[in-house]
């Protein structure tokens, strides 16, 4: 058909050895959103998920369905993947539509590796409105939401409006792929299978180092009852052990909260599952609502224990804020992880120190660090702009390989990273008792402090 598009992405599982340790693999919510979307306008849709499949299968599939469009779904980690693609794709003479955070962020850079279209923002209004009036050739300049490249000029598009409602929008197109081998991936590593949902887009939030080229500082909310019905229907259409809420902020609404959990018990259902949420979005109501769901983590992006590191992130919280919902949440039977960013502009040694002691007095059950990057789009990024260098050219790397000079080097900061880690390891195992299982990490995370000195004055040039 003329308006025929093929929607895949960057993400090959196979060509990453550690995912393939971790093997948590989630399908593409975005996309299959997109093509349930499109489809619902009457457009030729095909979804080549390319998780457990390889770069050339996705490129013999684009050479033998010859769809009128591919459609590309880019974020930092699949940068480079996703330019190889667009490469490869010209060479079969389709065009190319990339979108995505990646892309909204990077427009010129795109469209300079080949894409013949960057969609800006939220996808699916726009790509709708790009294929319905590209029936060939060259594609429009001035469709609301894109960024086109014409004879060494870039046309862009006026911004397009977020959807205003998520009432009525179609549920991810989960039939456009089989689910069989995540959840087969799932249960063969961890024993359990995991199905991913979203109840709301966008974070109203402000944090300075945060992306929001797709959904900008906006929230909008699914209705309780669509979302119930949602997951009935994966209850029985899939019957995982486990869910995963991917909001970036879970319980923002108290009111949505709650009423999601009463809609859920009325209906008599109960699975596991595991959320992101914000310290001072969970209150005693909102924690018992979690617990009567059947939540069995709630992860908080602490990111620091220091309160003026906090404060210079605008993440708009306090230290004590973070301990006292992840008193609650604990008290309720709930387990806590917390997320914590090192090497935030201005960071010294005397803020880790407060970053250790605040994660033995918060007493998470889980604590995963990341090393601190400047997203291009991002307050951060633009506060570090004159500093920022990447070695790599623009096509090979990804945003999380930019350093910024004058900052420690990345191996202070991953000795950083294992003090923190192993620091919070022990002492978990010396709370419950354990004092010599907690001997490997105590001494794990004495040798990183040292190597952590030994590097203190390593600046990068």
């Amino acid at each position: 058909m003329a308006n025929h598009i093929l929607l895949s992405h960057g993400y090959f599982l196979g060509l990453d050895p550690i995912e393939q340790k971790v093997m948590r693999p989630y399908p593409p919510l975005g996309l299959l959103y997109l093509s349930a979307f499109l489809k619902r306008e009457g457009h030729e849709v095909t979804v080549f998920d390319s998780t457990f499949s390889t770069p050339e299968g996705l490129i013999e599939t684009l050479r033998k369905s010859r769809p009128r469009v591919l459609g590309l779904y880019a974020n930092l980690m699949t940068r480079a993947r996703i330019v190889t693609l667009i490469a490869r794709a010209n060479e079969t003479g389709i065009p190319v539509v990339v979108g995505g955070p990646d892309a909204s962020g990077n427009v010129e850079a795109y469209l300079s590796h080949g894409a013949s279209v960057v969609v800006r923002g939220e996808g699916e209004a726009t790509l709708n409105d790009l294929l319905a009036r590209w029936p060939g050739g060259a594609p429009p300049i001035d469709v609301a939401g894109t960024s086109v490249r014409m004879g060494g000029v870039t046309f862009h598009g006026p911004d397009r409006p977020l959807i205003p409602s998520l009432s009525g929008h179609p549920w991810p197109d989960r039939e456009a792929i089989p689910l069989e081998p995540y959840l087969e991936s799932w249960r063969g590593r961890h024993g359990y299978g995991s199905i991913s949902l979203i109840t709301a887009r966008g974070c109203p939030y402000t944090c300075r180092w945060c992306s929001r080229a797709v959904y900008g500082e906006s929230h909008r909310r699914r209705p309780v009852d669509d979302v119930v019905a949602e997951i009935e229907f994966i209850e029985k259409r899939y019957a995982p052990e486990r869910l995963w809420f991917v909001d970036d902020v879970f319980t923002i609404h108290k009111g949505w909260t709650v009423d999601f959990a009463n809609r859920m018990k009325a209906k008599g259902i109960r699975i596991p599952f595991e959320c992101i949420s914000r310290a001072e979005r969970v209150d005693e109501d909102v924690a018992d609502a979690l617990k009567g769901l059947g939540c069995f983590r709630v992860w908080i992006g602490s990111e620091s224990g220091s309160q003026r590191i906090l404060d210079a992130m605008d993440r708009r919280v306090t230290v004590e804020a973070v301990r006292k919902a992840t008193r609650l949440l604990k008290s309720k039977g709930i387990e806590v992880g917390f997320f914590i960013m090192v090497g935030y502009e201005g960071e010294e040694d005397v803020d880790l120190l407060a970053t250790v002691d605040h994660i033995r007095k918060s007493e998470p059950d889980i604590v995963l660090t990341t090393t601190s990057y400047p997203i291009q789009g991002t307050e951060y990024a633009t506060d570090v702009s004159d500093r920022a260098v990447n070695e790599k050219p623009w096509g090979f790397t990804s945003d999380r390989e930019t350093l910024v000079r004058g900052r420690r080097s990345m191996k202070y900061y991953e000795a950083a990273r294992s003090w923190i880690e192993n620091d919070a390891a022990a002492h978990r195992l010396r709370r419950g008792g354990q004092p010599i299982a907690a001997l490997t990490p105590t001494l794990r995370a004495t040798w990183a402090r040292v190597r952590m000195l030994r590097r203190a004055g390593e600046r990068v040039a």
